[in-house]
């Protein structure tokens, strides 16, 4: 299927879908999708015999400084069944960067969304467990973002004796 023929069946299958020129993405199908009923719209992406994205590849997320909205959370995802790819991305605003979790729709994005959660500050509302994946548990800020400060100095971390205690105590409490 042909990325310009995959574009009309998944705006037909969700009218809020705002599609991107295909020259514009080097020949891929891009949609973009507003983050109100994201779940829902991810899920239908999935279940819909047209589309059929069982799997999610990637989640990710790109910080554009000085644009509206800031964020964007990108979603890579891939059939099996009619093997073709859909890049679904999400604008999320500075002031409030919520979205909704796909890890109900995907199991792949627990993971994934930690990851997001930890390197950008982007939460994702209803996520069975959203902490830091990356950072340890005292870390300040968020590494990704365009204006985290380079030379920012970051908490000293307790020292630890690693046989007494081989594991950090969660959310950086100390014993």
């Amino acid at each position: 299927m042909t990325p310009q023929v995959l574009l009309e069946r998944v705006v037909a299958l969700l009218p809020a879908a705002r599609t991107l020129p295909l020259a514009e993405m080097r020949g891929q199908a891009v949609v973009r999708l507003p983050r109100e009923g994201l779940a829902e719209a991810l899920t239908s992406l999935r279940d819909a015999g047209d589309t059929h994205f069982e799997q999610l590849m990637d989640l990710t997320a790109v910080d554009y400084l000085g644009r509206t909205p800031r964020f964007e959370v990108v979603y890579q995802l891939h059939s099996l069944t009619h093997r073709h790819r859909l890049r679904v991305k999400v604008g999320v605003e500075e002031a409030d960067p919520v979205v909704p979790t796909a890890s109900a729709v995907w199991r792949s994005a627990l993971w994934a969304e930690r990851e997001v959660f930890d390197l950008m500050g982007i939460r994702f509302a209803g996520h069975p467990d959203l902490r830091r994946i990356l950072m340890y548990a005292g870390f300040e800020g968020h590494p990704l973002r365009k204006d985290y400060p380079l030379m920012q100095r970051q908490p000293i971390v307790p020292e630890r004796d690693p046989i007494a205690q081989p594991w950090f105590p969660p959310n950086g409490a100390t014993r």
